[in-house]
């Protein structure tokens, strides 16, 4: 005589997650519904709901869950190391995925895919990250590199550094990156000492700099849009003259 296997609790409201997905993507997914059905590939006989609802409240995004560390992850109740394993697998192929399609692309026409990779990568981060990207002749992306992290500061990101990465690269343009972890992008008096060291320094070896953003939480500042790298080449042009 068989026995009648009993379903664990909400194993019918996991199937209906998947089926869902698989029907339309996450459209209609509320954002705890997203990191439920990421844990059900590592649980496989248990109720993920709580565990989801949980990560959301205590990192306040999915992209802040995304972002947590293996060991606050695992903190949570009814996440361990093999769902936080997941999660971050995802967030590292994520991030891999939209950095890959900026490679061998012009950037400064593909700006919704520039925006869409800063967004994910650097827009929850809790240190500031320097990121560049290095262009070659026809702006299309050669790579994409985080040189700095930190509190940046006039003192603690290094023209020098900049300069061997784009030397090494063959690099005829960049592209500068960092975030604001306070999610506020307006550029601090650093900022513009920073972008102008810079712009100077590359400009010194013929390399060009074309813009430099600073993103914050769905935000960004472009010091290109607001006029900043033209007015400071145009500075460096005066010097130059003037030498």
């Amino acid at each position: 005589m068989e026995k009648s296997v009993e379903k664990h609790k909400g194993e019918g409201h996991r199937e209906r997650l998947r089926d869902k997905f698989m029907d339309a993507g996450l459209s209609g997914f509320h954002d705890y519904e997203v990191i439920e059905l990421l844990l059900t590939l590592a649980t496989p006989r248990k109720d993920c709901k709580a565990a989801a609802k949980a990560a959301l409240e205590k990192f306040e995004t999915l992209q802040g869950v995304f972002e947590a560390s293996v060991k606050d992850l695992c903190e949570i109740k009814g996440i361990g190391p093999k769902n936080a394993l997941g999660i971050k697998l995802i967030q590292a192929a994520a991030d891999r995925y939209l950095e890959k399609r900026l490679i061998r692309k012009d950037p400064l026409n593909n700006s919704q895919a520039l925006f869409d990779y800063l967004y994910h990568s650097m827009g929850s981060k809790d240190r500031e990250a320097f990121k560049v990207l290095f262009l070659d002749a026809k702006n299309r992306v050669i790579a994409v590199e985080t040189l700095f992290t930190g509190t940046l500061t006039s003192s603690s990101v290094y023209p020098r550094e900049v300069i061997r990465a784009a030397l090494d690269r063959s690099a005829a343009a960049l592209i500068f990156v960092h975030n604001h972890p306070s999610g506020d992008s307006e550029p601090s008096p650093a900022d513009f000492a920073i972008t102008r060291q810079l712009l100077f320094a590359c400009q010194t070896v013929g390399v060009t700099v074309h813009e430099h953003i600073i993103v914050g939480n769905q935000q960004y500042f472009s010091f290109a849009d607001q006029g900043h790298i033209a007015q400071m080449q145009r500075e460096f042009r005066q010097q130059t003259e003037k030498a």
